[in-house]
């Protein structure tokens, strides 16, 4: 059973991370009329770059998780996994669903 889910954190980490540096969709760019900022700057590239930094931050949120994961698994001895464990999982998977959400929108 530990190998199972350690295979699965870490087929979890890679499709994150994969996900993460997948270029974008060739779609034509809507017709809407760009905004430009009091500081001169465009509107929407201000939002697609809080939406990579929000992506990079939890990437290395998600990895530290799944290092997390792997290292309490590896510790147990005994075939019963603890209700921290699962939460962990569970954020795992928010945080991947989130990233890959995020990626979709913009």
């Amino acid at each position: 059973m530990k190998p199972r889910i350690c295979r699965f954190t870490l087929l979890a980490v890679l499709a994150a991370v994969g996900l993460a540096q997948m270029p974008r969709s060739a779609e034509p760019p809507a017709e809407t009329p760009d905004a430009k900022l009091p500081n001169g700057k465009m509107q929407t590239d201000e939002i697609l770059k809080a939406a990579v930094a929000e992506n990079l931050k939890d990437a290395a949120r998600l990895v530290d998780l799944a290092q997390q994961l792997r290292g309490d698994l590896e510790k147990n001895d005994r075939y019963v996994f603890s209700l921290a464990d699962r939460k962990k999982a569970e954020d795992i998977e928010k945080l991947a669903r989130k990233i890959r959400t995020r990626m979709e929108h913009n």
